[in-house]
Formats: structure tokens, C-alpha cells, sequence
């Protein structure tokens, strides 16, 4: 029975380690979000309530808790839920027990989890969401310290690393032509969806080192994904490239977490050798004398991977079809996916920008004041705050609306929720200008944004200029709102 030793990875538990942990502290990141937001967003009074949803809701659709029902009460609990369970896992308390413990866990957070993301439409259709349940769902066959970390669950996760690297690649290749003249970076930084503390700075770079910065995505995500499956030290040293350049956009951007999902399932080809090598405090042996794996567990680990590798036949096609497919899910349990980001760059910033006034009868001269937002830009003066990996899902949804169209249901929606001066509403926003009351109208107008130079700043202190460009909603009142919903 040696041969069975293969499927036992010894050296590879520093990559448990940060797997287990890292999954589980994004997982409660995730529900952390959810228990801030869903319930303004989705919930019994919300922009796009789930009971309404639900109403229409099909058995054949994805699986949720809330089938049988939605209440606010019950969302929270799910989420208090998700939140005990994901900081248990972080701490390493179920890693103690046998690996049947562990497994539960993870797969509670999947199953949780998924229950929110299936009835969060549009606030929820980010490709990060179910990149987090396929994690959690392969991270839970992982084990426990009473095992060997199973050498198949690794190669499954640096799949899933292939899949998203390359798979993103291969959007930007076959996407936008600035990915293929080396151009796309002039924009990105400047553009995507939330600027962060030091976007700026990177957009001011020099157009040779933008440039050089696609050469090193193209490489990053084209080539090094093949090398994670080599065998050591090169899978580390993919690793180590791939960690790096997610680094990299932390630090010049806001993507929620998956940016740090990236990095952490990476070090699924990190073996312990290599770890100690470069931070010699990381042990070579974690667990002395561990015991040999039980077959009932090696049976369970390789029907897991049975499962995974079967699920893998319509991803793959799909990472090398002309109509590659872009955070797509090919089954319900959202296992095994598709991914991809921004196969195409936005060359503008247009902001929605919202304002209300107290005025009776409104015209261009009234006192109109600025709601005030937490991640997106709007006052030309504030530096934008870091707030990956936490998600904002309404400054997310307030980008997509530009490039969109801004009469959608949720939008207006949220228009007569700020003319109620809904409080919950408001606990979303940075900054409410009537301190809690309501306004009387409210409009929306469209403006291009860009970064200052650093000339411009110098001499104004503001950090983005503006221009205004048109006015797609005008001034709306509670009783007009309240029609237009209708």
C-alpha cells in the first residue's frame, strides 16, 4: 500500500495553514458585508426586496435557506452563523479535531454563503462571489492536523488558480485592443471601479512603465499559471509571482477580495521547504508523528476530486473557445466556474452624482447639496479610501450605471428611499448633507472625472476634475418617485 502514500502531501502544510484560514477569514469578510448591507439593500424594505424576489422564485433555481421564506431576522442569523463559524476556522479550532470537523465547517460556510448569494441578484453578480464558494467547497477537503494535507485537493485549488489567472488572460487577449497594444494601463487606474488611496499616484507613472506593467500582467497570467502544476521550486517561484503581482493591485486599486483570494489560494504551490527557505521562523515539520491517513478519508478526498475533475470538462473548453465565457457557473452549486475581469478597459470616468435640496419650487440656483458616498469618488478634494477586502455593493453598482443606463429599478429605488430619508438607507452612505431629514427634491447628474496632474493639484488642492456633462434625471420628487417605481 505505499503507492497510497503519493496522495498524502506532507510537505505542503504552511500552504494548509494559510488556505484554511485565509478562505475563512475572507468568508467572514463576506458575511461581514452582508450582515452591514444586505438588509438595506435586499432586504424586507430594501432597494430590491428578496421576498419579492422569491415570490417568483423557481425550484429548479440555484438552492438557498430562504426558499421557505426571507426575514431580515433571519438573514442576520444566517450571517451571525457564517461570522461564529469563519472566525472558529480562522483561530484553528476545528483544524484540532478529526478532518470530518473541518470539512462540516467549510461546507456550512458554502451552504450559507450560497443561500445569500442566490437571492442577492444584481447587488450580488460579482465573479468573486462564487470564486469564494468554489474555495470554500474545495478548501473544506483539506483535513485536519491529524492528516496530511491530500496532494489531490492541492492540484484541484491550483486549478482553480490556472482558471482564474488564465482565464483572465485570455479575456484581455481576445478582449479590448489596448490589452494588445500595451495601452490599457494609461486608463485602468484612473477608471476602475474604485480608485484607492494610491491610484493616483500609479496613474501619474510614466506611459513606458504602464507598458511595461501589461508586458508583466500578459506574463503573469499567460505563462507563470502553467508553471504552478511544475515541481519545486518552480511551482513556489509561480507562486511567489503570482502573490506579487495581486500585491500589486491592493495596493493601486479596490476589487473586494479578489485580489486576496488570488494570493491565498496561490500558496497551494508553496511547499513547506521553499517556505522555510525564504522565512526560516516557518517550521519543516508542523506535526510530528502524524498518523497515517485513514482510507475512509483518502476515499472521501478522491470522490471529492472525482467530482471537481468531472465538473472541469466545460471550464476548460471554455478557457480556449473565440467565445470565452466571463464568470460563468456552469452548474447550480456554482462549482468549478469560469472567470475573468475587464477583457475590455473604460477610457472615461463618468460618475453619477446625486444631489438633494429643500427648496420648494427647484432650479439651478437652489441649494443643492451632494450626498456623499464611501468608496466611490465624488467630493474632488477627498483621497479614496482602501476599503478592499470589504465589498461595497452600492459604490460598485453606482459605476456600472454610466456605462449602463441609470433608470434602473434598484436606482430609483434608492432615489425615493433618500427623498424618505430612510435611515437605513442612509447608514450606507459616507455623507448624508441634511443630517438625517428628508429632501424635498432630489436630481442626478452625469459628470466626467479625472486625475489632477500634479500641477493642477498643487495649485488647487483637489485630486480629480470634473465637468459636467448632462443632467439624465432631473429634479424628482417623493410623489413623482413613488409614480415612477410604479
Amino acid at each position: 500500500m505505499d503507492w497510497l502514500s503519493w496522495f498524502d502531501a506532507a510537505d505542503y502544510e504552511f500552504a494548509r495553514q494559510v488556505l484554511q484560514r485565509g478562505v475563512a477569514a475572507l468568508f467572514f469578510v463576506a458575511f461581514l458585508s452582508s450582515l452591514n448591507q444586505f438588509p438595506a439593500l435586499l432586504g424586507e424594505r430594501g432597494l430590491l426586496p428578496a421576498p419579492d424576489y422569491l415570490a417568483g422564485f423557481s425550484r429548479l433555481r440555484r438552492p438557498t435557506l430562504f426558499r421557505w421564506g426571507y426575514s431580515d431576522g433571519l438573514l442576520r442569523g444566517v450571517c451571525a452563523t457564517g461570522l461564529v463559524v469563519s472566525a472558529l476556522l480562522v483561530a484553528g479550532v476545528p483544524q484540532l479535531g478529526p478532518p470530518w470537523v473541518p470539512l462540516i465547517a467549510f461546507l456550512a460556510l458554502w451552504l450559507l454563503y450560497m443561500s445569500i448569494v442566490n437571492v442577492g441578484q444584481t447587488f450580488y453578480g460579482f465573479g468573486w462571489e462564487m470564486l469564494l464558494l468554489e474555495a470554500g467547497f474545495t478548501v473544506a477537503f483539506l483535513g485536519s492536523d491529524q492528516t496530511d494535507p491530500p496532494r489531490s485537493i492541492l492540484i484541484l485549488i491550483a486549478w482553480l488558480v490556472f482558471r482564474l489567472e488564465f482565464g483572465a488572460g485570455m479575456i484581455k487577449i481576445r478582449g479590448g485592443r489596448e490589452w494588445r497594444d500595451l495601452t490599457a494601463l494609461y486608463y485602468h487606474h484612473e477608471t476602475q471601479p474604485m480608485p484607492g488611496p494610491l491610484s493616483r499616484q500609479a496613474h501619474l507613472l510614466p506611459k513606458p512603465f504602464h507598458r511595461v506593467e501589461v508586458v508583466g500582467n500578459h506574463f503573469a497570467q499567460l505563462v507563470v499559471p502553467f508553471l504552478l502544476f511544475a515541481p519545486q521550486p518552480v511551482g513556489s517561484a509561480a507562486a511567489a509571482i503570482i502573490i506579487a503581482t495581486q500585491l500589486w493591485l491592493v495596493a493601486s486599486g479596490n476589487f473586494a477580495w479578489l485580489n486576496w483570494i488570488a494570493i491565498v489560494l496561490a500558496f497551494a504551490a508553496v511547499s513547506d521547504p521553499v517556505a522555510h527557505a525564504v522565512l526560516p521562523v516557518i517550521p519543516l515539520d508542523w506535526h510530528p508523528g502524524t498518523p497515517e491517513t485513514p482510507l475512509w478519508w483518502l476515499a472521501f478526498t478522491l470522490t471529492a476530486t472525482a467530482l471537481l475533475l468531472a465538473l472541469s470538462y466545460q471550464p476548460l473548453r471554455n478557457l480556449f473557445s473565440r467565445r470565452q465565457l466571463m464568470n460563468a457557473s456552469f452548474n447550480r452549486w456554482q462549482l468549478v466556474n469560469a472567470y475573468g475581469a475587464f477583457g475590455t478597459v473604460t477610457k472615461e470616468r463618468i460618475e453619477i452624482v446625486v444631489s438633494g435640496t429643500l427648496d420648494d419650487d427647484p432650479d439651478d440656483s437652489s441649494d443643492w447639496r451632494e450626498y456623499g458616498f464611501k468608496g466611490k469618488p465624488g467630493d474632488v478634494r477627498r483621497v479614496p479610501r482602501q476599503w478592499a477586502p470589504y465589498h461595497l455593493r452600492l459604490d460598485w453598482l453606482m459605476w456600472f450605471l454610466p456605462l449602463r443606463t441609470v433608470h434602473e429599478e434598484w436606482f430609483y429605488a434608492f432615489l425615493g428611499k433618500l427623498l424618505e430619508a430612510d435611515r437605513t438607507t442612509l447608514r450606507l452612505l459616507r455623507h448624508d448633507p441634511f443630517d438625517g431629514g428628508a429632501p424635498r427634491w432630489v436630481r442626478v447628474r452625469r459628470y466626467h472625472y479625472r486625475f489632477a496632474t500634479r500641477a493642477e493639484f498643487r495649485a488647487s488642492g483637489n485630486r480629480w476634475m470634473r465637468a459636467f456633462l448632462s443632467e439624465p434625471i432631473p429634479p424628482l420628487s417623493l410623489r413623482r418617485s413613488q409614480g415612477r417605481q410604479g
